[in-house]
């Protein structure tokens, strides 16, 4: 097991890790979480060489100081994590992905490849974000919210296109945003809205397809995420 450990971290026995992991001061990491765990290309080069994933040498996950990672989560290969991040159970965040700090993820949130995730971020249970997927500081995104990035999914080869959410946006539970739709600063998606196109920064989106309204003076302020 590849771990390389701060000072007063807390690595539940039943941890693994694949590849060069590095978890800094003061971190918890909690029963059956998988560090680094291999991409398609390195389970691929395992086979070629007929080694253990031991001697596999690649950057798996770094996670910073003070984060609570709970069971059962799983982090790709070159994966950073910022400090001050907590998890639910069963999350997955896959190869590539940025986290910034003060981030809470939920149970069950999946994190695609190659997302970058601002600070002072509150993602809570079932979300799915694509691969792609931007995220500004003081976002809050509901439960059960899903982000495409795929407009014609298997029909045609269209580019994968993930949204981009700007800093202070707030979206409601259960809500579906379209590929490569630009979320403005400090937006409201009111709950279970479906979001076509995009919204101007300090509206209100809400209905299917959502509509706009301006945003009520009493809520144009960013989001208070510690």
């Amino acid at each position: 097991m590849a771990i390389e450990q701060g000072k007063n971290v807390y690595l539940h026995q039943s941890v693994r890790g694949y590849g060069t992991n590095r978890v800094a001061d003061n971190c918890i990491v909690l029963e059956e979480v998988i560090l680094g765990y291999p991409t398609a290309d390195i389970l691929l080069e395992l086979r070629a060489k007929q080694t253990a994933t031991e001697y596999l040498n690649y950057d798996g996950t770094t996670v910073n100081e003070h984060a609570v990672i709970r069971s059962h989560s799983v982090f790709y290969r070159d994966v950073v994590v910022g400090h001050h991040v907590r998890t639910g159970h069963r999350v997955t965040v896959r190869e590539g992905c940025r986290v910034g700090n003060h981030v809470l993820i939920g149970s069950n949130v999946v994190i695609d490849s190659h997302c970058r995730i601002g600070s002072h971020v509150s993602i809570q249970s079932n979300v799915y974000l694509p691969t792609g997927t931007q995220v500004g500081d003081h976002v809050f995104l509901g439960p059960n919210c899903v982000i495409l990035n795929d407009r014609y999914p298997i029909r045609q080869g269209s580019k994968l296109d993930g949204p981009t959410l700007e800093r202070g946006v707030t979206v409601g539970g259960n809500v579906t945003i379209l590929p490569g739709v630009r979320l403005g600063e400090g937006c409201f998606i009111g709950a279970g809205a479906v979001v076509t196109k995009d919204v101007p920064s300090w509206h209100l989106a809400i209905g299917n397809p959502a509509t706009f309204r301006d945003l009520p003076e009493e809520l144009r302020t960013l989001n208070r995420i510690e």
